[in-house]
C-alpha cells in the first residue's frame, strides 16, 4: 500500500506570515513510487518500497522511523548520492533520480550530516565563504559580505567569524555548518540527525537557532531524526516510516502555529501529536527489534 503526502501550504497551517520570510518559489520535491534494493542479484536487501512524498517549496518535513527503515537511504537519493531501483525523484519538475540515470549531486541540495564537516584550519568566515568561492559564484568581497550578513542573522555568529572551529562548542559548530549550507542558496536543505549527539539543553538551544534560521532564510527542509519530540516541534509535517522494507506508514500534520516556542511542548495539541507519533513508531520499532534489524544506510 502506498502512502502519499499532499502538498501542504503552511499558510493554512496557522503560520504567522509576519514572522516568516516569504515562501520560496523553488524547492518543490516530488518522490514518486520510489523503491531501492541493494545487491539485487545477491542478498537483495529491500531498503525502500514504493515511497511517494510531495513537499511544497518552503515546507519543513521531518522523517522518523526505527533503525533500518531507510531514512538515510531516502535522504541519500534526494541528495544525489544514490540512485533508485524503481520510481523517480523530481525537483521543481526536473528529474533527479530514475532507475537508468546515475546519481546527480548538486549545489541545489546541501546536506548537513550528524558528524561535523568544517575545515579546522579555516576560520568561521573562511568556512562559510568556501562554497561560493570554489564554485566561482561570488567574488571574494561578495562572499565575505554575504557570509557576514548570514552569520549576523543566525544568532550573532558574526562575533566568532575570526575563530577556528576547534575553539567553538559543538552546537556553535553545527550552526556554522548550516550557515555554510545556506550561503550556497540551495533549494533544499537536508539535515541528517544534526543534533543527535547533543545533550538536552544544547539540543533545545539548537532548535531555537534552527527555527530562527528557517524564519529568516526560508528553504525547503528535509530533517531526519530519531527524536519524536524534536520532529513535531520543528516540522510542518512528520512522516513515519515502517521497518524494512521502508515505506511511508503515516503522515502527521503539525498544526502548531509559528513562531514555535518551547512552551508549546506543554500544550494539549502538542501532546496529542506526540502520542499519535509514539503509537505509530512504537509498532514499527517493535517489529524491527524482533527481527534484529540494524540500520543499513
Amino acid at each position: 500500500m502506498t502512502a502519499k503526502l499532499h502538498v501542504l501550504s503552511s499558510e493554512t497551517n496557522g503560520e504567522s506570515q509576519a514572522a516568516m520570510a516569504p515562501r520560496p518559489k523553488e524547492g518543490h520535491l516530488s518522490i514518486e513510487n520510489v523503491s531501492k534494493t541493494y545487491d539485487p542479484e545477491g542478498a537483495r536487501v529491500v531498503a525502500l518500497h514504493n515511497c511517494s512524498v510531495e513537499i511544497a517549496p518552503g515546507d519543513f518535513l521531518a522523517i522518523v522511523g526505527p533503525s533500518g527503515c531507510g531514512k538515510s537511504t531516502l535522504m541519500n537519493i534526494i541528495a544525489g548520492f544514490d540512485n533508485v531501483t524503481e520510481g523517480r525523484v523530481l525537483l521543481d519538475g526536473q528529474l533527479l533520480a530514475t532507475p537508468t540515470s546515475p546519481p546527480k549531486p548538486g549545489s541545489d541540495r546541501v546536506v548537513v550530516f550528524q558528524n561535523g564537516a568544517l575545515f579546522p584550519w579555516k576560520t568561521v568566515l573562511e568556512n562559510v565563504m568556501y562554497g561560493p568561492l570554489v564554485q566561482h559564484k561570488m567574488t571574494r568581497a561578495e562572499a565575505e559580505e554575504r557570509a557576514m550578513d548570514l552569520l549576523a542573522k543566525c544568532g550573532g555568529l558574526d562575533k566568532v567569524a575570526a575563530s577556528y572551529p576547534p575553539q567553538l562548542s559543538s552546537g556553535m559548530q553545527r550552526r556554522v555548518e548550516i550557515v555554510r549550507a545556506l550561503i550556497n542558496e540551495p533549494k533544499i536543505l537536508l539535515l541528517d540527525e544534526p543534533f543527535r549527539a547533543m545533550d538536552t539543553v544544547s539540543k533545545t538551544t539548537m532548535h531555537q537557532h534552527l527555527l530562527q534560521m528557517y524564519r529568516t532564510c526560508r528553504k525547503t527542509i528535509v530533517f531526519i531524526t530519531h527524536d519524536l519530540e524534536e520532529a513535531i516541534y520543528l516540522a510542518d509535517k512528520v512522516i513515519v516510516m515502517t521497518s524494512r522494507p521502508g515505506t511511508i506508514k503515516s503522515t502527521i500534520i503539525v498544526n502548531l502555529p509559528r513562531p514555535r516556542t518551547p512552551e508549546m511542548m506543554l500544550s494539549t495539541d502538542y501532546l496529542a501529536l506526540k502520542a499519535q507519533a509514539i503509537a505509530s513508531v512504537h509498532e514499527e520499532a517493535k517489529k524491527a527489534f524482533e527481527r534484529g534489524e540494524r540500520e543499513h544506510a
